[in-house]
């Protein structure tokens, strides 16, 4: 029904005027008596056999909704009864900020894919906090954090850690957002040197907490072999829990949209179906060349059970959606957890 019926009317309204009204609707409709429970007998897939043992975390099974979707942490409660065994909320800065300017949402219907250039637009630290607060306990919550745009470069590692000591109480794990294409000063934060100094400076304050969370990092799918290798060397030095593979892309090679509406579109980071084969490589690599040294969540164009399987044949231990989330429905979860359980 989702993908006849719902998204052709979704899709004729302006994405980002559309995501906060699906935000609207859910909510909404998680608040009738029994509705949620009617989501979860539609697509929640029970079985002991789909748990997975992570960072010192259960997940209820491998499939996740990645950041940027819930970005300030009003829906995680009712898109837990959406099948997904974690969501990640954020990204999350210190104070809220807008991020660019409007229009910076865009649907490339043909390659099944979007690109983005929202700038980390999010209510900031304090509201991400209050939400968290009315957390129901239903599933892994992971908290994924990066600094204001107009912060210095001298203060980036600030950013991180002011939101790291505040969102500690109230997320099972972190992200390191450090591969976003639509922030400034994007060149310090792929600093293989950077990414050390904060790194450690994080692990130093999460080893000052009484109970320690795993701490990940999420990496671009445009880094050569030579980068990976550096990313593979730096997990090996800081011994961090973990790596998403990966976040939004800047290369526009193979897609079927113009060169005309490409440019119309203008700059941002391209996700869905066109960076599918981008991810998958990179986790591959990631995992083959580290003898699978460390844990990694893939994510980069689901949009199928097919595809998630692919990405766990490379290497990933767990999965990420977003835009196949955006063009396949809630149905895709159930799917791919169901595809996992046919393996066994």
């Amino acid at each position: 029904m989702y993908k006849f019926l719902i998204r052709p009317i979704f899709f004729l309204f302006d994405p980002e005027k559309i995501h906060h009204f699906t935000f609207s609707l859910v909510k909404g409709l998680s608040r009738i008596p029994l509705m949620s429970s009617l989501f979860r007998s539609i697509y929640k897939v029970k079985d002991k056999r789909l748990e997975r043992k992570l960072f010192g975390l259960t997940f209820e099974n491998p499939v996740g909704l990645a950041a940027g979707f819930d970005k300030n942490a009003v829906l995680y409660n009712e898109l837990a009864d959406f099948g997904f065994g974690f969501v990640e909320i954020g990204t999350v800065t210190p104070v809220g900020q807008e991020g660019n300017p409007k229009k910076r949402l865009f649907r490339l219907k043909d390659d099944q894919g979007i690109i983005n250039r929202m700038g980390f637009n999010n209510e900031g630290l304090d509201a991400a906090v209050k939400q968290l607060k009315k957390n129901k306990g239903k599933i892994i919550i992971g908290g994924n954090i990066g600094k204001n745009t107009n912060t210095k470069p001298e203060n980036y590692t600030e950013d991180y850690l002011t939101c790291f000591k505040g969102l500690h109480p109230y997320v099972d794990y972190f992200v390191l957002n450090v591969s976003c294409p639509n922030v400034s000063s994007h060149a310090k934060l792929e600093d293989a040197g950077y990414l050390k100094e904060l790194i450690t400076e994080v692990k130093n304050l999460n080893e000052k907490e009484s109970v320690q969370k795993p701490i990940l990092l999420k990496i671009a799918p445009d880094l050569n072999n030579g980068q990976l290798d550096e990313i593979i060397e730096l997990i090996s030095e800081t011994k961090i829990d973990g790596v998403i593979a990966s976040n939004t892309s800047v290369n526009r090679e193979g897609l079927k949209a113009s060169k005309e509406r490409l440019n119309e579109i203008g700059n941002g980071g391209l996700s869905g179906q066109p960076i599918k084969d981008r991810s998958t490589k990179v986790i591959k690599y990631l995992a083959d060349n580290s003898n699978k040294a460390f844990p990694i969540i893939g994510v980069g164009g689901i949009h199928s059970a097919k595809d998630a399987l692919e990405k766990i044949d490379a290497g990933a231990d767990l999965v990420q959606v977003y835009t196949g989330f955006i063009y396949e429905g809630p149905s895709l979860i159930k799917k791919i957890n169901k595809a996992i359980l046919s393996r066994n």
